[in-house]
Order: structure tokens, then sequence, then C-alpha cells
């Protein structure tokens, strides 16, 4: 079904030829620390348990997990077993420490156990209006529930979501969202039973041309297996050529690349102003450069989290 490609490309009035290059995989592979690795192996079962409780993806509490408490390596994480930075509030009775935050001296709730953090974690999201809207989301909509937690005020921090989805991504936190991994199933019986779903969809995939690449808009369902096959890719052809290592989650809205990316933005695309739950990936995704060379141009490191309001250069 190679054919298709070529057809859509010259239907696209895109003249250049089509080759499969080598681009390396995202950097979320690399450069992982060794604290972030052990407390997702410490916490991701009580993390699965409350996401089959209380239906808060385990990705988002893992992810709120690290970042709040350092990965159980912050002063408040060790005194007072807060995991989460969950303040006092009003009506709260139980232990208090208090730390600089906000403020000089700011309340924060003390817990016998990391457990009865998880607990009072789970409890609050799910007893507070203002997170209501978040629990009609997919419980493997990660992206959704960073947003939502920013919009609805957990953090003040204006990269907050971004920070969640970049651990989420690096991480692969997004593996323990999905029933069938955390089953022990393999990726191929799991890849099945995607398939099986997605015979039951009917949709017809419109090629694109954008920043002069051949792209489709993936639907509920989609896979980077079926994909390739509609199109007759290789799926790791396609991973290289969007960056993502094996099992990455599509979601409906998100671009999938036909071809190598860019090493810079087309014209009259010059600066990019990050909004909220935007990460270095999403943005180079859609304008089409390749992440590393979107560091490299911004003169960033790779552990760069950018915030909303921050402008970064695209060519």
């Amino acid at each position: 079904m190679q054919h298709l490609f070529r057809k859509y490309r010259y239907i696209l009035l895109f003249s250049t030829v089509f080759t499969f290059l080598f681009l390396p995989f995202r950097l979320s592979g690399q450069n992982r620390l060794s604290t972030y690795e052990n407390y997702i192996r410490k916490y991701s079962d009580l993390a699965v348990a409350h996401m089959e409780k209380y239906k808060i993806p385990a990705s988002i509490t893992l992810a709120q997990g690290i970042l709040e408490s350092g990965a159980g390596m912050s002063d408040l994480a060790r005194r007072s077993n807060n995991h989460f930075g969950i303040k006092c509030h009003r009506g709260w009775r139980g232990g208090t420490v208090y730390a600089a935050d906000d403020g000089p001296n700011d309340c924060f709730r003390k817990y016998k156990s990391v457990e009865d953090s998880y607990q009072d974690h789970s409890e609050f999201l799910v007893n507070s209006s203002r997170y209501s809207s978040l629990f009609r989301l997919s419980i493997t909509d990660y992206k959704g529930w960073a947003r939502g937690l920013q919009k609805s005020g957990y953090a003040t921090d204006r990269a907050y979501a971004n920070k969640l989805i970049k651990l989420i991504e690096d991480y692969e936190l997004y593996r323990f969202d999905d029933k069938k991994y955390r089953k022990g199933v393999s990726r191929k019986e799991r890849e099945k039973e995607r398939e099986r779903q997605v015979a039951q969809v009917t949709w017809t995939h419109q090629p694109y041309l954008t920043h002069g690449l051949v792209y489709v808009i993936a639907v509920e369902g989609d896979t980077f297996a079926s994909i390739a096959r509609e199109f007759g890719f290789k799926e790791k052809d396609l991973l290289k050529f969007n960056e993502v290592p094996e099992d990455f989650p599509l979601s409906e809205g998100d671009i999938v690349y036909f071809e190598k990316k860019k090493k810079r933005a087309d014209k009259p695309y010059d600066f990019h102003t990050v909004q909220v739950g935007e990460s270095m990936y999403s943005i180079s995704q859609r304008y089409g450069i390749q992440l590393r060379n979107l560091y490299r141009l911004n003169k960033k490191k790779y552990e760069y989290i950018p915030e909303e309001g921050d402008v970064l250069k695209l060519r």
C-alpha cells in the first residue's frame, strides 16, 4: 500500500522524494533519574489501586507525587509524609507542619504514613467541586487532567501542567493507566485488542500538508500500528518520525507525521507563545520541528519545562 502515500503526496503537490531516514527516539529514554525510577517502582501499585477506586489516572497521581515531594526526598515529605503539597485549608483536623511556600510560614497537612497522604490526595480531588469536571475525562487523558489541575488552581506554578505532562511522557507513566499493561498482557496481545476495538470504528483518515510535511490527525481508537497498516508503513518508522517510544498512546487530535520533521519551522512561524498544558514535544509536533532542534534553537537544556507565556524561537 506504499503507493497510497505517493498518491497523496502527488495530490498534495509535495515534490520532495520520500525516504525512510533514521531519526533518534525522543529524549524520554535518556537522563532518567534513579530517584524518580525508585519512587515509581515503590508507589505505582498504590497509585493504580487509587485509580481503580477513585478514577484518578495513576499517571497523574505518580507525576504529582514526584513533582510535589521531590520523589519523596523533600523536607515536607520526610517530616510529614506529605507527598502532594496539600495545605491545611479550613476544616483540616489532622496533624500540621509549617514550611515556606506562597508565604514564609504556610500550614501543610501532616500524615502518619505515605499511604495516608495518597488517601487524602484522592479524597481531596474527589470531594472538591472545583475538580469535578476532571472526572468526566477519560482515565487515559492525562493531558486533560494536567491542564485541568492547573486551571482549577491546584498549583500557582504557570508551568504546572507542562511539568506533569513532561514527567508522564519522560517516564512513560501513562502505561499505568492501561489496564492490559498492568495485568501483564504482552504488547502484541494489547495491540490485537486495540485492533479489535478500532475495527468497530469507521473513519477515513485524510492526509494533510503543512510546514511542507504530510500528516494525518488521530481519531479516537487510533494507534501508530493501525495508522501504519492503513497507509502501508512500518510502525517503527512512524514512531521514529514522530519521536515517540513503543506503546506511546495517541489521543484524538494528535498529529502523526509520515516523514522526518524539519530542523526549524517554515516562515512565517518565527515564535510561539506557550499555552497551558503544552510541552516542548507537543510544540515540536505542532510546527513539524525535530525536538532536539527546538531545544537547540532556544539554547535550552533537556530539563527545561516551558511555562505559560514563555516565547520560544521556532527558526
